[in-house]
Order: C-alpha cells, then structure tokens, then sequence
C-alpha cells in the first residue's frame, strides 16, 4: 500500500499550513462584502481547523502514511508538526497567555465549571453502555465479538481517552485485553469523533451570545475575569521592543526547557512507582503519572501561575498573550491535519456508536447546563476537557478569551487524573449492556 501525500517536508507542510491560517486572518479582516457574512456564521479557528484537514483529505499532506519498498515491505513514515506543536508551542502558549491571569478571579467563576466538567465526564461514562444498548437493537454484530475480540473491549480505550487522554486510553487497552491486531480501528473512531465533536464546538463558539440567552445563562463572571484582564492589559500596554520580545522569547521556552527537564525525571520516577503496586487494576488507574506530556504540561502551567505574581505579568503590554495566540492557532491547524474526511466513511458501524455516545455526552452537557444556568464556555471547555484533554481544552477556552486558557488546562489535568477510574466504570457498564 503506498498512501503518499503529495508533500511530504514538513518544512513545506509547515509553510502550506501557516498560508491556510494567513488567509484565514487576511478575509477574517475584511469589512464589507461574502466574508463578513461568512465569518459571521462560521468561526474564524473552525476555519482554520479545517483548511488543513481539506488539505489531508484530497492528499497534499497528511499525518502519517505508508510506501511500498521494492522488496515488498511497508515502511511507516509520520510528520512530526503535530508533535513539535503541543511539546513546544502549547506549553509555550500556556505561559504567555496565563502571564495576565488573576487566579482569585478564575476561582471566582465559581461551581459551574466544575459542575459541568463532571457533567462530561458523567455523559461519557453512561454513554458508552446506552450507545451499545441502542446500536444492538439495529445491528447486533457491530456491537458483537467475544474474548479480546469484544467490541466492549475496545470501546473501553475510548473511555479512557474521551474521560482522561492517551495515558489513560493505553491503560484501558492493557486492563481489558483488547485485540492489538484491532486496536487501529478504535483510535480510528477516537479521532474522527472527537474531532467532529471539537468542530461543533467550534461553530458554536461563533454563536455563543445566542446559545446563553437560550440557556438563561449567568455568565458574569466570565465577562468579569476578561475585562479585568483586559483592563490590565491597557494599563500596561506599549510598543513592544527588541528587548521586550526576547524575554517573552526566554519566558515562553526557557518554561518550556524547564517542564521538559522535569518531566523527563518526574514520569520515569512515578512510573516505576506505580509500576511497583501490586495491584494491576490498582496500578493502571494511576498510570497518567507515567506519562511525560502530563507532567510537562502540568509544569509548565504551574510555572506560569507563579509568574502571573511577579512583573513578569507586566509583559502581557507588549503583547505576551497575542504571541501565545499564534501558537495556539498552529496547533489547532496540526490538529486539522490529522483529521481525512473520507475515513468518515469506514468503520461506519463503529463511527455509528460513537457518535450515538457522542450524542448522549452532548445532550447531558446541555440538559444540566439549562438547569443550573451554566454559560456555554462551561459546556464547551467542560466537555473538551474530557473528550480533548490538555492538547485540545486550552483552544477552545482561548478562543473565548486568551486568559481563560488556564481554565481548560486546569480542567484537563482534572481530567487525567479519573480518567481511567471513569473509563472503568464506563467499561463495567458496557460489558453489561453488551451481555444483555
């Protein structure tokens, strides 16, 4: 099999990527004419989150692929910008755009957040079995199989990953003993809804206002917390100079060194701890504190907390945050990369289930989010912290608001660590409706 893009370089990946999001922003600017109308139905980073999954789907670049040497064997060949984009640049934009914050007044947004992070978490967990039960009823094969072959086996790598992130999804994989040879599949399903579901998100995002009149929502103390931010960012706004822009340069990755170097000791360190517990269900639950990506994103969100006390914050008037925001902006392009439009059609059984399971986690978020009032960033961040976690949660925080990034990451580390507890309980459940 030989998928081969037609780029290839990620320099030239990199460059067609950074074009799609320079013309995002050029029409996005625009004052009269189709684009006005177009931007005011369809978010700007929607836009540009799906300019490059286009560009993946009619083959300009992709995220991995595979050639055919003469011999006949495979070789596997990836891009490496997605990695490079939330090692580096994500990290990096938590930092500056967490510089402004006023941790009292994130505080200040109050139970609701809370309240509809669980809320996620909870549509998931129920989801997965309810999901099984109503796809049985059509088509009881899809949801079939028996030993490592079960279907509820491998479903249960989805909890992990849409309640916690990949540490908790491999996890689940080793817990429950699904069919490696399988196992492709099932990640396949994880990628194309989650990325749907992150895509709704999106556009809702360009139709907030309307969404919280609809859910009666208090969102106060979110607009609040932005024009604290805001008002602070005024009052220390200047040109920025050569000097400025270095040391937010030294800021952003000199944080970013610092949580990798720790991250490398601090994941090998837990790891061998909780691999030393005896208990293998025990032991799998605290698994996330294996993974390097939790600890470096853990770090340098608190380093950035630390800095949001000091001067440091100061630099926010030079422009800390808008920099924070082109990071972000390449990393929800790679993101769009990963996404092929056309797989949408294979696995159509099992894509199926996860979009009924999707359903349910969405409808749940927006049950709850109308009773207790909750505004719609709760919903949106609440929910992406669960099925996106730290890669994903900070875009759509930040696309409300540059400061309320810190709240989508906070949530996400939440996230990680009842994921596989949760995906547990999920997996439970669905064994049970697929018994039944």
């Amino acid at each position: 099999m030989d998928n081969t893009p037609l780029f290839t370089d990620d320099t030239i990946v990199f460059g067609l990527l950074m074009l799609a999001l320079g013309f995002v922003f050029y029409t996005e600017s625009k004052t009269s004419g189709f684009w006005v109308k177009f931007y005011k139905i369809v978010p700007g980073l929607f836009v540009a989150y799906m300019l490059p999954s286009l560009f993946t789907t009619i083959g300009l670049i992709a995220p991995e692929w595979e050639t055919l040497n003469a011999s006949g064997e495979i070789s596997k060949h990836s891009s490496n910008l997605y990695y490079v984009s939330s090692r580096y640049l994500l990290p990096a934009a938590l930092v500056l755009m967490t510089l402004s914050i006023d941790l009292k007044a994130v505080f200040n947004l109050g139970w609701k957040a809370l309240i509809m992070f669980f809320t996620g978490t909870i549509g998931i967990i129920i989801g997965g079995p309810i999901a099984i039960l109503l796809i049985s009823m059509i088509s009881p094969e899809t949801v079939g199989g028996v030993g490592p072959d079960a279907v509820w086996r491998g479903l249960s790598t989805l909890a992990g990953s849409w309640i916690g992130g990949g540490a908790n999804q491999t996890a689940m994989l080793e817990i429950y003993g699904y069919n490696q040879k399988l196992y492709g599949g099932m990640v396949f399903v994880d990628i194309v809804v989650a990325n749907i579901w992150m895509a709704v998100l999106l556009i809702g995002i360009g139709n907030s206002n309307k969404i919280d009149k609809w859910l009666n929502a208090d969102n106060s103390a979110i607009e609040a917390l932005k024009e604290k931010v805001s008002t602070f960012t005024n009052k220390v706004k200047r040109n920025p100079s050569l000097k400025d822009l270095m040391i937010i340069a030294a800021i952003a990755f000199g944080t970013v060194s610092i949580s990798h170097f720790f991250a490398g000791y601090l994941s090998p360190y837990f790891g061998k701890l909780v691999g030393n517990i005896e208990s293998p269900r025990t032991r799998n639950i605290f698994t996330f504190l294996d993974s390097e990506f939790f600890w470096m994103i853990s770090i340098a969100t608190l380093i950035a907390i630390v800095l949001s006390f000091t001067k440091a914050k100061n630099y926010e008037g030079a422009g800390a945050s808008k920099y924070g925001s082109v990071f972000i902006y390449i990393l929800v392009a790679t993101v769009g990369m990963k996404m092929d439009l056309t797989l949408i059609f294979d696995n159509t059984g099992l894509i199926f289930i996860g979009m009924v399971w999707m359903t349910i986690h969405a409808g749940l978020l927006i049950l709850v989010a109308k009773l207790i009032k909750a505004p719609y960033f709760f919903l949106a961040v609440g929910s992406q912290a669960n099925v996106g976690g730290a890669a994903s949660a900070p875009i759509v925080a930040a696309a409300f608001h540059p400061s309320l990034a810190t709240v989508g990451v906070l949530l996400a580390v939440c996230g990680y660590a009842i994921g596989t507890v949760g995906a547990i309980l999920c997996t439970i459940l669905m064994e049970l409706a697929s018994v039944s």
